[in-house]
C-alpha cells in the first residue's frame, strides 16, 4: 500500500488519508488543507494536544506542493467504539468535548466529531485524526454538534436507560444512530429535561419537520463562542455523571468461583510458568473477565488485550488498569460467538476482529474458562473452536473444566432435551479434535477442582 493507494477506512475526507508503508502508518494531507495545517503546526495547536496526550503523536516525513505527509505513532490493535465498555465510551465523548474547548480557545473547530476518530492506546482514550480541524468562524455553530449527539451523547442516554448492549447500536449505523430512533427510543419522561429535550427530541423534531433542508438552516445559524461553551459544559457535566442501571451475572466473577483459593492460586501458578517459559511480548486474553490472571503474570507483557463479552467485567478491569496506571493493557467487549464483524462501505472501512486479532499475531492466547461456554452455551463443536484459536497465535493456553465441573454441570442441565447431543464433550473428545491443530506441549489438572489447563503449539 502506497501513497496513492488509501487505507480502506480512509477515503470519506478530501483533506487527506491514511496509508500503509512499510509497517509505518502514515497520513497524506492534499493541498485543500495545507492552510489549515500550516496554521495547525505553527500556532503550537497540535502540539499542545499532544503534549496534554490528547492527540496521537505524529511527525512531518515529506512536505511538497502536491501532497504533505504525517507519520504517526503506531497503535498495535485499534478498537471500536461498539467494543468499548460504558465507561471507556464516557471517556471518548468526553475526550471529544475537550477537544473542542481547547479548540475553541485557540480559534479552531472540530469538523467532525465521530466516534471512530477515537482509540484507546496507552491506557486512555486519544484522538487519532490530526484532519478532523479547522478555522473557527465568528457566531458560527458547532458544525458536528449532530455527530457529537449521534455517535456519542444518544449512544450513552440509551444505555443509561436500556442497558450497555446499546452501545453496540454503531456497529449497525457507522454514520451514527439516527436522532429521530434515539428519541423514539426514551422514556417519555426525558422529554421533561431541559438539556435531553433540546440535545435530543428538539433535535429529532427540527431534523423530521425540515428533513434534509435542516442542514442547512443548522449552517445558517448563529452561535457566539460563549455559547457553544455552555454547550460544551452541559453536555460534559451530564455524560460525566451518567451511570449504567445494571448489573450482570459475570461482573463479580471472582467471587463465586467453583474453585477454592488453593485451586485459584495453583491455577495462577502454572500458567505463569508457562508464560514465563515463552516469554512472549504481546498477548490476548479470550474471556479474561477483569483481567485477574493477566495482572499475576511475574513477564512484563508490552500489550495484552483482554476481552470479554460483560460489559461490568471491562469497566472494572477498565477501572483498574487506569487506577494502577497500567499502559500495557487493553480492556474491550467481545462476544466471542459473535466477534465483531468488517463493516461499512465494501465491509472494509472497519475491520472484523479476526482480521485484526490477525494483524496484532499475539504470541500467546489466554482461553481461561471459556470453552465450557463456547461449546454447551454456543454449541459450537470442538473442532470449530479450535480452528478458530489456531488462526492468529502460535501458542494457547486453554483450561478444560470437565464434565463433573459444577459450571459444566449446570449448563448440562439447561440443555437436557439435547442431552445425548452433548455426550461429546469429555476429555477425550477435546484432546482428539484440538489434536487435529495443535500439539499438546504440557497439560496439568489444577489440584482441588475438575479443571484442566493445556498449552497448546499451533502445528502450522
Amino acid at each position: 500500500m502506497n501513497a496513492k493507494n488509501p487505507h480502506s477506512s480512509s477515503f470519506r475526507d478530501p483533506s487527506g488519508y491514511v496509508f500503509i508503508e512499510g509497517g509505518d502508518i502514515k497520513r497524506a494531507i492534499n493541498p485543500i488543507y495545507f492552510k489549515q495545517y500550516k496554521a495547525l503546526t505553527q500556532s503550537g495547536f497540535y502540539q499542545g494536544l499532544i503534549k496534554n496526550g490528547l492527540l496521537i503523536s505524529h511527525k512531518e516525513v515529506s512536505n511538497s506542493d502536491e501532497t504533505i505527509v504525517l507519520q504517526a505513532d503506531k497503535i498495535p490493535f485499534i478498537t471500536y467504539p461498539y467494543e468499548w465498555s460504558f465507561n471507556m465510551y464516557k471517556e471518548a465523548a468526553l475526550l471529544t468535548l475537550k477537544i473542542q474547548k481547547y479548540s475553541l480557545e485557540h480559534d479552531f473547530t472540530l469538523k467532525d466529531a465521530t466516534a471512530f476518530n477515537i482509540t484507546f492506546h496507552k491506557g486512555k482514550a486519544v484522538f487519532i485524526d490530526t484532519l478532523s480541524f479547522d478555522f473557527y468562524i465568528e457566531n458560527s455553530p458547532w458544525r458536528a454538534y449532530k455527530q457529537f449527539i449521534t455517535h456519542f451523547f444518544g449512544p450513552l442516554v440509551l444505555a443509561h436507560y436500556h442497558g450497555a448492549q446499546q452501545l453496540k447500536m454503531l456497529s449497525n449505523f457507522i454514520d451514527g444512530i439516527p436522532v429521530k430512533m434515539i428519541s423514539s427510543m426514551l422514556p417519555l419522561k426525558t422529554k421533561l429535561s431541559p438539556l435531553l429535550y433540546s440535545n435530543i427530541h428538539l433535535l429529532a423534531k427540527l431534523e423530521d419537520k425540515h428533513n434534509e433542508d435542516y442542514k442547512d438552516e443548522a449552517k445558517a445559524a448563529k452561535l457566539s463562542k460563549k455559547g457553544q461553551f455552555n454547550i460544551i459544559e452541559s453536555l460534559y457535566n451530564y455524560i460525566k455523571k451518567l451511570e449504567l442501571k445494571e448489573t450482570s451475572e459475570w461482573g463479580n466473577y471472582y467471587d463465586k468461583i467453583n474453585y477454592s483459593d488453593e485451586a485459584f492460586i495453583e491455577k495462577s501458578r502454572i500458567i505463569n510458568d508457562w508464560v514465563n517459559a515463552i516469554q512472549p511480548k504481546t498477548l490476548v486474553d479470550i474471556g479474561g473477565n477483569d483481567g485477574t490472571f493477566v495482572r499475576k503474570l511475574e513477564h512484563y507483557v508490552e500489550t495484552a488485550l483482554v476481552c470479554d463479552i460483560d460489559n461490568n467485567s471491562v469497566d472494572l478491569n477498565h477501572k483498574t488498569m487506569k487506577m494502577n496506571k497500567e499502559e500495557f493493557m487493553l480492556p474491550f467487549v467481545l462476544d466471542i460467538l459473535n466477534p465483531s464483524p468488517a463493516i461499512g462501505f465494501n465491509n472494509t472501512e472497519r475491520f472484523s476482529f479476526l482480521e485484526r486479532v490477525k494483524v496484532f499475531s499475539p504470541e500467546i492466547t489466554l482461553a481461561l474458562a471459556v470453552i465450557h461456554h463456547i461449546s454447551l452455551s454456543g454449541n459450537v463443536p470442538f473442532h470449530n473452536s479450535a480452528l478458530f484459536f489456531s488462526s492468529f497465535s502460535k501458542y494457547v493456553i486453554i483450561e478444560f473444566p470437565k464434565r463433573e465441573d459444577s459450571w459444566v454441570q449446570r449448563l448440562l442441565k439447561s440443555k437436557r432435551e439435547f442431552e445425548n447431543h452433548f455426550d461429546y464433550y469429555s476429555i477425550e473428545s477435546f484432546e482428539s479434535a484440538y489434536g487435529a491443530f495443535f500439539n499438546i506441549k504440557q497439560k496439568e489438572t489444577i489440584l482441588d477442582s475438575e479443571r484442566v489447563l493445556y498449552l497448546l503449539e499451533t502445528k502450522s
